[in-house]
């Protein structure tokens, strides 16, 4: 991997005192401020302080053709997606419509296999949700592209409600919208909500609570008995991070309420089952659990086996069930580390063939192996561009014969503009893409791989200068000794970090006193920081170190035999 350039971010001083001023611990402060927050108030996560839902356009038409349709035991079918965030927006759709009245034998779903109909409210999906005999589809967290889709269900008879996050299709530099009975998407033209970055189970959540606005309106409840559905908030939470959205300040939200209900042991059964399976402790969650334990062996359904295991697992009432599919999908998980483990050492003989030395490195990544999986295409593309900083695609073979490829990018580098370019200079190239500025998706005939190649380096070539593709991790300068204990990873690990606001890096130069290996892939540090001994780890690092380095850590709690110890955890360095 190649090393980054260690940057310092700015601290605006006037800021940082104000929020301490404010009651704010003083190093929290510090790394508030750093992080854009301007005022102490941003940091409330109160539900009311939640932009409203009327601020998000269809709403309230949305809410509108809901009430109809439970009002009148019509049909409703949930389109939904194979990936964490489609499988959260379908058991909060699920779970959200149930409670809000929807007639048992009322609601269904359909969720697409990943190898055989490919993304999104296709034709074909619409008629694999026929034999449920739907009077309405919903689709979440897919759909604003689908315009076959939502033309073939028209077709069929049936309303459509697209719920939805991702870029509308582009056609001849216009923007081209399905013709949906109604679009809920922040992301489509006309929209004054501000949070973009908002996942797709955050949508319809907040769907939802235009929905109970409706229902109250129509008399349906009052304030004081209607249906709480802030206990689906610990869903919105996993969702909202497995599918890395930016944390601004209302997903900041989402997420903090998510955690604190499952801290208190309010969550749905699944969810308590997964964090069993990935042997961690709901009463200590933290967004990084949804990331990376929870999030990836959900995922895992939908990479190598069904999503409906994920969907099932997230809507059970029942714990010994919710069990029985978190295990299935913990084993899940395993055979899909298997296959990355193999399909990341297949890219790596590729790479050295295809650039025997570090200069050799192109601006953008391209790889095709007919022994590549597509389901895991996707995860190898961001370990390839964390390892060399560039964008890159991975391609497998699909089941039609087409290469589905999934891209991963760099700042500076919008994947999905960058395919819009390649669609527009190579028009016979790209049979569908679509995605957003740091993921992508792609499908090409295997015989014009070589030609999406030539077109993309093109992109990357204009786009990207020396700058950019130098890797640069922002760290939040040396830690004070008084903060190196217990007491302040307690106080960070309390906040919501993540996309767009990265938990805390700092960076100390220190003396290498001891190292060694431990699993035989990790580097076990011993080391000197301002004259005291303490314990560091850096993880996947084989290399030894120099005697005097810069380290960029996090700090960590590490538990053992029942006692907590204070260790950094590495993310690089430099002399």
């Amino acid at each position: 991997m190649t090393m980054p350039r260690l940057e310092t971010r700015d601290v605006p001083p006037r800021t940082s005192f104000a929020l301490e001023q404010a009651g704010v611990h003083p190093l929290l402060a510090r790394l508030l401020a750093a992080r854009g927050v301007r005022a102490s108030d941003e940091l409330d996560d109160a539900l009311a302080r939640l932009i409203p839902p009327a601020q998000m356009k269809g709403t309230a038409e949305a809410a509108r053709l809901l009430a109809d349709s439970i009002d009148a035991g019509r049909r409703i079918v949930v389109v939904a997606d194979y990936d964490c965030d489609g499988a959260t927006a379908c058991a909060v759709a699920l779970r959200g419509l149930a409670m809000l009245g929807a007639a048992p034998g009322t609601l269904g779903y359909v969720v697409p296999d990943r190898a055989i109909h490919g993304y999104g409210l296709t034709p074909a999906i619409v008629d694999l949700a026929l034999p449920q005999k739907p009077d309405l589809l919903v689709t979440v967290d897919n759909g604003i592209a689908s315009i076959a889709g939502v033309a073939h269900a028209r077709d069929c008879g049936l309303a459509v409600l697209v719920t939805d996050h991702h870029l509308p299709a582009i056609v001849d530099d216009a923007v081209v919208l399905p013709e949906a009975d109604v679009i809920v998407n922040p992301n489509q033209p006309a929209c004054a909500f501000e949070s973009k970055s908002i996942a797709g189970v955050g949508v319809m959540f907040y769907v939802l609570l235009a929905l109970r606005a409706e229902l109250r309106a129509r008399g349906r409840f009052d304030a004081q008995s209607q249906p709480k559905l802030d206990a689906l908030l610990d869903l919105v939470a996993l969702g909202t991070v497995a599918d890395v959205v930016r944390l601004d300040a209302n997903n900041r939200r989402l997420v903090a309420q998510g955690l604190r209900r499952i801290r208190a042991g309010r969550m749905q059964p699944g969810v308590a089952a997964l964090f069993a399976a990935a042997g961690r402790r709901p009463q200590q969650a933290a967004a990084f659990d949804f990331g990376f334990a929870l999030g990836p062996r959900i995922n895992a359904a939908g990479r190598l086996s069904d999503m409906t295991l994920g969907i099932e697992c997230l809507l059970t009432d029942d714990t010994a069930r919710a069990a029985e599919l978190a295990a299935q999908l913990d084993a899940i998980n395993r055979e899909r580390r298997e296959v990355e483990a193999g399909m990341r050492d297949q890219a790596a003989a590729l790479l050295e063939r295809l650039m025997p030395t570090a200069d050799a490195v192109p601006p953008a990544l391209n790889l095709f192996d007919p022994d590549f999986h597509e389901g895991v295409v996707g995860i190898v593309a961001g370990r390839l561009k964390d390892r060399l900083h560039r964008p890159t695609f991975v391609f497998a073979p699909g089941a039609d014969g087409l290469l589905k490829g999934s891209g991963r990018s760099i700042p500076g580098f919008h994947l999905r503009d960058a395919l819009d370019l390649v669609s527009k200079r190579a028009p016979h190239v790209l049979k569908r893409f679509g995605g957003h500025a740091m993921a992508a998706g792609a499908t090409i005939a295997r015989e014009d791989f070589d030609a999406f190649d030539a077109a993309l380096q093109q992109v990357a070539r204009e786009w990207l200068d020396a700058a950019a593709l130098q890797r640069t991790l922002r760290t939040d300068g040396p830690l004070d000794l008084q903060w190196f204990n217990t007491d302040t990873v307690k106080v960070l690990d309390a906040q919501v970090w993540g996309q767009g606001f990265e938990a805390p890096v700092f960076c100390d130069r220190v003396q290498v006193v001891q190292q060694r290996l431990v699993g035989e892939k990790h580097l076990k540090l011993r080391i000197k920081h301002a004259g005291t001994l303490r314990d560091a780890i850096w993880f996947g690092r084989s290399e030894p170190l120099a005697e005097s380095v810069v380290l960029a850590y996090r700090l960590q709690l590490d538990e053992w035999n029942g006692q907590q110890r204070l260790q950094m955890v590495v993310e690089a360095c430099a002399p």
